[in-house]
Parts: structure tokens; sequence; C-alpha cells
């Protein structure tokens, strides 16, 4: 059994997250993934919350780069968001024009004369902050700007240490649940066999799950299971947490060579988060690599956000249940963990306690959601997917297309029996399969439209044993 040690740093406290208290870490002093790049449009601005913080993301073509504003124009506080990129590709106000450049200075007042310089003042100005591009993602540093630079990047660093060979897929979600109830979930490789049984999971694998934790500090921790997934049918798996809101297992087998589960928990409010999901293969063969390349991204999107769904609506209620007993601060009560596949649950709570890094501190959740809203999938992930939003439309243009073809084809077919007098044998199985045909596509993909905008009600795990 390996002994549990401190982690190791060469940098020192000023190049850390979390700020310089050896006994606090600050969850604004961190970097954070609001976006993946592809799904960010240059053409105009798009909003987030960050830590309870509205931001405006936008493309400054002066700078070349991402910009991050505080989503408040200082003149009448409407949000910025809501207005657009101008001409000379300025941030410009929806509410009076006001504009304003990446650093959040204000570059003209239209209603003020010439002679005034009300534009230059500080109270014009809005908040500017910190933004970096890695590995496909777009990070906001929500502390202060001045320690944004000396603050590593969390990066996925297995990709960064040996980056031939990778495929990776991508995918992200608004959840319903604090971060740390995602980091929790995730954490825990014990639930996958139940929870996610018929999706990614399966019940026969369930078995005892012997985690244990090697390294912690404020930094995070890391974990490693030694008989691995599967019953062990897999190989060892490495678990590295590095605080505040990326975690990834690491694990290499035979059958399908090195694979990692990545999650990042960007905060949004109390009780919301964004899930960054990536899953990086490094296969032993060449054709499953072949084949997720041609995988359309929409396609991959409805079948991870299936998993997702698979937990979201008892992990909503679960930290609801948690806060009424004393919330995470007295999880070794509230919860009952008699094995070590708790470990890392364990190790989680310990860490935010330790270090006082809820970031949400003094705020209390908000009444449960509806089931309905638990399971909205437009809101939540398609309007803000490119490649989902886009594939969506598609699918409306085909689906309005095929019912309007199979419309006049009904209408025609009267018409042409009649010119040619008695319908031949063609045309009678031509009346009849042709609305056929169009009947069933408009209705599949009447369906598939559905997947993009909600989930199933009943999770896999759940249906009878000859459904499916």
């Amino acid at each position: 059994m390996l002994a549990e040690k401190r982690i190791e740093t060469t940098q020192t406290d000023q190049f850390l997250a979390g700020g310089n208290d050896p006994a606090r870490f600050d969850c604004k002093e961190a970097w954070y993934p609001v976006f993946y790049i592809e799904d960010l449009d240059k053409s105009k601005p798009s909003k987030f919350t960050l830590l309870g913080q509205d931001l405006v993301i936008w493309w400054d073509k002066q700078g070349n780069s991402w910009r991050a504003l505080a989503d408040q124009c200082p003149h009448r506080l409407a949000p910025l968001s809501e207005g657009r990129i101008a001409e000379d590709g300025l941030l410009e106000c929806p509410y009076h024009g006001w504009a304003f450049t990446g650093e959040g200075k204000c570059d003209r007042i239209p209603q003020q004369q010439a002679e005034n310089k009300a534009h230059a003042s500080q109270r014009a100005c809005v908040a500017s902050f910190p933004t970096v591009t890695r590995q496909g993602l777009l990070f906001i540093y929500p502390g202060e700007p001045e320690n944004a630079f000396n603050v590593k990047v969390p990066i996925i660093e297995p990709i960064e240490e040996s980056p031939d060979g990778w495929i990776c897929l991508n995918t992200f979600r608004d959840l319903p649940y604090d971060a740390l109830t995602l980091l929790e979930n995730v954490l825990d490789a014990s639930h996958v066999p139940f929870t996610h049984h018929r999706s990614v999971g399966n019940r026969t694998n369930a078995a005892p799950v012997e985690l244990e934790v090697v390294a912690s500090d404020k930094q995070g921790f890391k974990g490693i299971w030694e008989e691995g997934p599967r019953k062990g049918t897999l190989g060892k798996q490495f678990t590295t947490f590095i605080a505040p809101a990326l975690m990834w297992h690491d694990l290499t087998s035979k059958q399908f060579g090195r694979t990692l589960t990545v999650v990042y928990a960007t905060p949004i409010r109390k009780g919301e988060c964004r899930i960054f999901a990536r899953f990086p293969f490094k296969f032993s063969s060449k054709l499953p690599g072949l084949f997720l390349k041609l995988t359309p991204r929409w396609y991959s999107h409805l079948g991870q956000n299936n998993v997702l769904e698979d937990d979201q609506i008892f992990l909503h209620y679960q930290e609801r249940y948690l806060a009424a007993k004393g919330g995470g601060a007295n999880f070794a009560k509230a919860f009952y963990l008699p094995t070590r596949a708790d470990t890392f649950v364990t190790a989680l709570r310990k860490w935010v306690n330790e270090y006082q890094a809820d970031p949400f501190p003094e705020e209390t959740f908000s009444p449960p959601l509806s089931t309905e809203v638990l399971l909205d999938r437009y809101h939540s992930h398609t309007i803000k997917c490119a490649s989902c939003s886009q594939a969506l439309r598609n699918i409306k243009r085909i689906r309005w297309g095929i019912g309007v073809s199979g419309a006049i084809a009904l209408t025609m077919l009267p018409l042409f029996n009649s010119a040619f007098g008695q319908p031949t044998m063609l045309v009678t199985i031509a009346s009849v399969i042709i609305p056929l045909i169009a009947g069933s596509a408009w209705l599949w993909l009447g369906h598939l439209e559905g997947r993009f905008e909600r989930g199933r009600e009943v999770p896999p795990r759940n249906l009878p044993d000859n459904q499916k």
C-alpha cells in the first residue's frame, strides 16, 4: 500500500492557484474554461456567468483575441451581451450605443458634445477579465487581474506531455447542480455500473472498489485504483484532481490503449455549473480512431447527453438533502461512507473544508426544479453548441421539405391518375410507397429533433429487462 504524501512542486506560492494564504483556497484566483473555441462566434457577443459574475465574451479584432468584460454598461446597466460588435470592432451597448475596447475603456458616447470628455472618465469603463486559450478552450480568470498570468492554466497534462496520437471527443452542458457535486460524482467510480447501466456501465461489473489517495495538498490530490474498472480486466486506473475545477481518470489497457476521462466543473452560480467533458484516446489500433473522426460532433453529443442525464435528476436533489443536513462541512455525518469506494469523495470534501474552498459558502439552493426543466437539452446545450444548433436547423429544414414534398405528391397523384385513365401497377405502388416513405422520414426526423430539445424521462437502468 502506497503511503500518502504531500505533492511536491517547484513553483513558488505566487504561481499557484488559490492565492497565497496557505490555509485558504480562494476560488476566484484560478483559471476556468467557459467555452470551446469552436462554439464561439466572432461576429457576435456571447454571455456566460462565472462564480455569479455575468460576463460578455467577444472577439476583439483590434487586439486579435477573445475578450471578457463585465456584462453591464456603466451608463444604465444594460447587458452588453445584448449588443453588437460594431463596424470598427468595438463592443457596442444595445441601449445608447456606448462602445468599449477590449480593455473595457469607453471609446465613445454618441450623445455627448464633441468637446465633452465623459467617455474618458474611469466611471465610463467596464471591468475587464484576463483570458487565454489552451487546448481548444477559452479560459477566464475572475480574480485579481495582476495575478492571472502568474497562475498556471489547468490543462490536460498527459496530452501536453505527449501530444501525438490523441483523438478527443468533447462535449459540454450546463448542469442543474453545483460544480462540487459534479466533481464528487465523477471522482466516484463505483457509481458507474449502477447509475449508467445500459449506457456506459453494467451492473454485472460491480465489485469492491479499493481506492487510495497517494498525494495531496492545497493544489489537489492524486489517487490510484490498483485493480481498476470491470473487475480488473482493464488494468489500474490513476486519478488526478487539480484544484479547484479539473479532474481526470487515466487508464491504459491492452484492449483499448490509453483512455482519459476528463471533466472541468466550471461554477456558474449556486446550484449550477458547466461541465466540459473530454475523452482523449490513444487506441492500440487505428480503426476505432478512424470511426471517431468520422462521427459528427452533434451525433456524439446526443449520446453524451444521455449519459449526463442518467444521474442529473437525483444529483439535483442529493445536494439539497446534504444542505439540509448541514452541508459539505458536515459531510462525514450526513453521508455514511463505510467503504474505500468513497475515498476520493472523502478526499474532495476534506479538501474543500480544510482550505475553505466552497465557492458559494453563504448562499442557499433555489427550490427544486421540475423534471421537465431538469431534462431540458435545448437551453442547457443545443442553443450554445455550434454543431448541435446547426444540425437542428438542418433537420427542421429537411423535415419541412419532406412534409411539403409529401403533401404535393399526395395532391398530384389523383390528378396524374385522372389524366392517364386507369392507373398502372407502378403508379398504384408509387401512390402507396411515396407517402409511406415520406411519412416515416417525417416522423423519424421529428423524433431526432426532439432529442436535441429534451432528455429521456426514464433512464436505461430503470427500463424492464426486455426493453432497451
